[in-house]
């Protein structure tokens, strides 16, 4: 029995060395920067499943973790370094997560360069701005210096100089361009993978999809004017800048994810989680708070592959259900052939996606999948 149990250790450790060995394949990707962040969503995804298994069997838990909004709260803390970073430090982010923000959002882009130059104490490029200005209203209110110490409202919205009309008109023109994308984002996915409850039910499936992005877009819509409102406020009770302004701003536009419906909330706070951490990352090593050790992330990408590995197979129930059947999913179509089941009372997932496999070829709704494992597309992060 022994040597049982001690060939059976030896075998789980074999099985996480070559799981952990094959996250070498990030090497693939030429860019570290995106090494980076698939490196820190996987650690994201893998701190989750370890501290669902720590709470799950009364070893730890963070005091507070059974709040109802502690998603809210982890979403919001996010959300806080994301917009911090994108005000101050724009090129911690990718460029496509900068366009987005500044696409959706109501401020342009050389304003954000004066803030950022009015924060750190530098003199303002007031050319650029001036040339962005000179076709906005309200020029008569606007009376800049090279050294200001805060860039004032009639700056941030020329349009409009009321703070009040303003946000007003960002919550209607943030709906007016994200709804589309986020009806085409919900719609099609309901269509796609469910084909079949759609042909039976087409108005139902219709009206779902859009109460689904109606509720999507007024939460993005509460998020970017509960941060455009932060920044007026302070404006109205002080008259020097901060570079923390930014960062508490996103702290509380974080709370707009209330809007959200509850299953969808963690989904999006480890959304945009891993994206702050390769904020943080950038600022810390820039900072030289952290040493800049080539190939970093690499190494975090083959222990944290190494980790989700052994809690699919080992304590599938600790992870998001989306994540747990995609991978599933992956892996079943990449194996044809599963080796026999190990002889211990663990399953693994070979045997899983061998049951998986079976499932599909038997009838019953949605190919007999149990709901947990089905596509849900609203637990798709970022949609």
């Amino acid at each position: 029995m022994h040597s049982d149990v001690s060939l059976g250790d030896l075998g789980k450790r074999r099985h996480r060395t070559m799981r952990s060995v094959a996250g070498l394949a990030i090497l693939a990707l030429d860019d570290s920067s995106r090494r980076r962040t698939l490196s820190l969503y996987l650690l994201a995804r893998l701190a989750q499943c370890a501290y669902n298994s720590a709470k799950s069997k009364n070893k730890f838990h963070f005091w507070g973790s059974h709040w109802r909004h502690g998603d809210a709260l982890l979403f919001s803390l996010a959300s806080a370094q994301v917009m911090y970073a994108f005000v101050m430090r724009p090129e911690s982010l990718p460029k496509s997560y900068q366009e987005f923000i500044l696409k959706t959002g109501p401020v342009a882009d050389p304003v954000y360069k004066a803030v950022r130059e009015c924060c750190r104490g530098g003199p303002v490029d007031l050319t650029a701005l001036s040339t962005y200005l000179s076709s906005k209203r309200n020029l008569d209110l606007i009376n800049l210096t090279t050294n200001p110490s805060i860039i004032p409202c009639s700056v941030i919205h020329p349009d409009r100089a009321s703070c009040l009309a303003q946000n007003v008109n960002v919550v209607s023109s943030t709906f007016k361009k994200t709804f589309p994308l986020y009806f085409s984002l919900t719609f099609v996915p309901f269509v796609v993978l469910r084909l079949q409850k759609f042909l039976e039910s087409p108005a139902a499936t219709c009206w779902r999809a859009l109460v689904g992005a109606v509720r999507s877009t007024t939460f993005l819509s509460a998020f970017v004017t509960l941060f455009q409102a932060a920044i007026c406020l302070h404006r109205k009770v002080a008259n020097k800048d901060h570079k923390l302004v930014y960062w508490f701003a996103g702290l509380m536009s974080g709370l707009s994810i209330l809007l959200e419906k509850k299953a969808r909330r963690a989904e999006l706070a480890l959304y945009v989680l891993p994206r702050a951490g390769d904020s943080l990352w950038y600022i810390l090593i820039n900072r030289h708070l952290l040493p800049n050790i080539k190939n970093a992330e690499v190494a975090l990408f083959c222990m944290c592959m190494g980790g989700i590995m052994y809690f699919l197979e080992y304590e599938p129930d600790t992870m998001a259900p989306f994540l747990r059947g995609l991978i599933r999913r992956f892996l079943a179509s990449k194996i044809s052939n599963p080796s026999p089941p190990p002889p211990n009372r663990n399953a693994s997932y070979l045997q899983t996606l061998n049951a998986l496999e079976q499932s599909r070829t038997q009838p019953g709704v949605d190919n007999g999948l149990p709901t947990s494992e089905q596509y849900n597309l609203e637990s798709i992060p970022g949609l």
